[in-house]
């Protein structure tokens, strides 16, 4: 939205989800604090139609509960839940990175590449959305590279909430260039088949993007 006017690319929906998105992650909406259809409704000076499709996706991400008869009620994040988060994916995603060193194949390298590559393109242009889906799916390839169907399953399966702290650090644009240079390093590293360097590396990207989930979190 710019101006008071909603923009002509995207759906009003895509717009509202954008805007609670951001007022959950932020903490603006408590732990439990219920989201009142009709106070977003006037305020953003919209039908309830498009603010229901927003909480149906948001819904979906995690980030608020819907409970018949009831109404929405935002869930966000506690600073635990944060700490807890990336406690699992420090052990996990090391491990993925040991394993994918040695088994990550040409091609899979020329995709972590491309993803790398689009991501800086995406940077410059500061498009949080891109970033957000090319991070993702730069991570993706490294679990894939790992060889192993059970630790990417044990991946997917935080993936949601996975998603809440990346959202919370990637939508605030000045993060984009610091998060750019630790995938960069990330992938030189695996690029040179240098385990050690490829763990250190993630290791330290993990710790940075928790702090600075609590950070854009306020935790």
């Amino acid at each position: 939205m710019s101006n008071g006017k909603f923009s002509q690319t995207v759906s009003l929906a895509e717009e509202i989800e954008h805007i609670l998105r951001e007022r959950i992650l932020k903490g603006e909406y408590g732990i439990g604090e219920r989201i009142k259809e009709n106070q977003i409704a006037e305020e953003l000076k919209v039908s309830r139609t498009p603010i229901r499709e927003a909480f149906k996706q948001l819904e979906k991400e995690g980030l608020i509960e819907s409970i018949p008869n009831r109404g929405s009620f935002a869930l966000g994040l506690t600073k635990q839940d944060v700490k807890d988060i990336y406690a699992v994916r420090a052990a996990v995603e090391v491990l993925a990175v040991e394993w994918a060193i040695p088994r990550i194949s040409d091609e899979e390298i020329l995709r972590l590449r491309d993803a790398f590559e689009r991501m800086e393109f995406y940077t410059g242009r500061q498009d949080s959305k891109k970033v957000l889906e090319l991070n993702k799916t730069f991570h993706e390839i490294i679990y894939s590279a790992s060889g192993s169907r059970f630790l990417t399953q044990i991946l997917k399966s935080y993936q949601e909430y996975v998603e809440k702290t990346r959202k919370a650090t990637v939508y605030c644009s000045d993060n984009l260039p610091i998060i750019l240079e630790e995938h960069r390093g990330i992938l030189e590293a695996i690029q040179d088949k240098n385990k050690a360097k490829a763990v250190q590396r993630i290791s330290a990207h993990l710790s940075n993007s928790r702090k600075r989930a609590e950070q854009s979190l306020n935790l």
